[in-house]
């Protein structure tokens, strides 16, 4: 059995983590001693292990909670949770794409060249006729994005601040080849 300070150290976490997980229930330490010291089991530092990899993924605590719970629906509420959380970060991820597009809207005046981190339509047609590829290339390449991954081939070609019509050319063109 283990202290509080001591579950805390091992974990990367500040001991009022752990009070506050044991005042709302999430983790309850294994035993109290008489004199009100909490103490913690292999089991508590397993589900506390299972708590932090699920904030790891930004789950809030009350969707951890309720996967953590004993029942038999525990996997597909994980999924959900999961789920949820991934959607989230998906509509994130193109609020900060809409924003970077922005920026690069009113550096443009100013700069020749977007910042090398940001990639671009542009950038990215030079990269893949620099590489040797040509047009049909350049088409088999989407044609087997879009066949194996059309999400991720969405989301890469909102990345390069492609226009949504154009996305929607390029995507359809890609399902039919030729």
């Amino acid at each position: 059995m283990k202290t509080v300070r001591t579950v805390a150290a091992a974990h990367g976490l500040s001991r009022a983590t752990l009070l506050y997980y044991d005042r709302i229930g999430l983790l309850r330490p294994f035993h109290r001693t008489a004199a009100g010291h909490r103490l913690y089991s292999a089991e508590d530092e397993a589900r506390l292990a299972r708590i932090r990899e699920l904030r790891a993924a930004g789950l809030p605590l009350a969707d951890i909670d309720a996967v953590l719970e004993p029942n038999p629906r525990y996997r597909s509420s994980l999924d959900e949770a999961l789920h949820r959380r991934l959607e989230e970060l998906n509509t994130e991820i193109a609020a900060l794409r809409r924003q970077q597009h922005v920026i690069l809207s009113l550096l443009k005046p100013e700069t020749d060249s977007p910042p090398t981190r940001a990639l671009t339509k542009e950038r990215w047609v030079t990269i893949l006729k620099a590489s040797g590829m040509t047009d049909a290339d350049c088409l088999r390449w989407h044609v087997e994005f879009e066949r194996l991954s059309p999400e991720a081939h969405q989301d890469f070609l909102e990345s390069l601040q492609i226009p949504a019509a154009e996305i929607a050319q390029i995507r359809a063109r890609s399902r039919r080849p030729g």
